[in-house]
């Protein structure tokens, strides 16, 4: 896929978005890439046609931002991977190469800066062993519902990420509801997934059955629920590996068949 702008200078790391009506510190879409651009979300990259092994930006996700009339409107925000000379308009080639996952940690103390986050980051490690990853990040949220529903939408379904995985609040404890928040974004169950973390948890200890966490789809975005510790954020996530980049390209539009592997 083709788009079209102009570029903002930009230096790597410098994040900055992508708008049709261009502006100060934005990089101008022409108007014959709008389509292009919508399709953009989290973990894409674009490339000079003339140098497509080079990675010239990386979609980090979508932000909303008032236009020239003052109407929101849902833009790329593009991670600068090299230097680049903004100011002439050049045609990009944009690519999907790898998946797009989050983790969410939810914890009331973790939030308050009170407890250091091992589960979260031991997510994006498993998963950067296992899956071809184009964009990995994560987040730490306090046990509130409303929170992880409007953070879960955001990513699932504005952002583009492919798996986001939550992690902590998935007891019996007063405040664990992230099951009942991430049902309220999903589109559908994926009940073997929760079955399979559910079984091997058994295998290390019978509490495991306390354990409410849901699988599910969210658009074309799969969300796992996973324990809050360490120890079980492995046991479970384990579990699931072996089926996550299938069932990733096949959300994605893969069309293949599925056979046995």
């Amino acid at each position: 896929m083709e788009l079209r702008f102009t570029p903002a200078p930009c230096r790597p790391g410098e994040k900055i978005a992508l708008a049709a009506d261009g502006g100060a510190s934005l990089h101008a879409l022409d108007a014959g890439s709008l389509e292009a651009a919508a399709r953009l979300g989290a973990g894409w990259t674009l490339a000079a046609p003339e140098a497509p092994a080079t990675t010239l930006f990386r979609v980090s996700g979508r932000a909303w931002r008032e236009d020239a009339e003052g109407i929101a409107r849902s833009c790329p925000v593009l991670e600068a991977l090299a230097p680049v000379q903004g100011g002439v308009p050049r045609t990009f080639l944009a690519e999907k190469r790898g998946f797009a996952a989050a983790w969410v940690t939810l914890s009331d103390k973790g939030a308050l800066g009170l407890r250091e986050d091992e589960a979260g980051p031991l997510i994006g490690r498993m998963l950067g062993e296992a899956l071809p990853l184009a964009l990995c990040g994560g987040y730490l949220l306090p046990d509130e519902p409303a929170l992880l529903r409007a953070l879960l939408s955001d990513l699932a379904l504005h952002q583009g990420f492919d798996l986001v995985c939550t992690t902590g609040g998935t007891g019996l404890s007063p405040r664990d509801r992230t099951p009942e928040a991430t049902e309220k974004v999903l589109d559908y169950l994926v009940p073997g997934m929760a079955q399979a973390m559910m079984a091997q948890s058994l295998q290390a200890t019978p509490r495991a059955v306390l354990s409410r966490a849901v699988a599910g789809v969210a658009g074309r975005s799969l969300i796992l629920n996973l324990p809050g510790s360490p120890r079980a954020v492995r046991e479970n996530l384990a579990a699931v590996l072996p089926a996550l980049g299938h069932a990733l390209a096949k959300l994605g539009g893969d069309s293949s068949d599925c056979g046995e592997g």
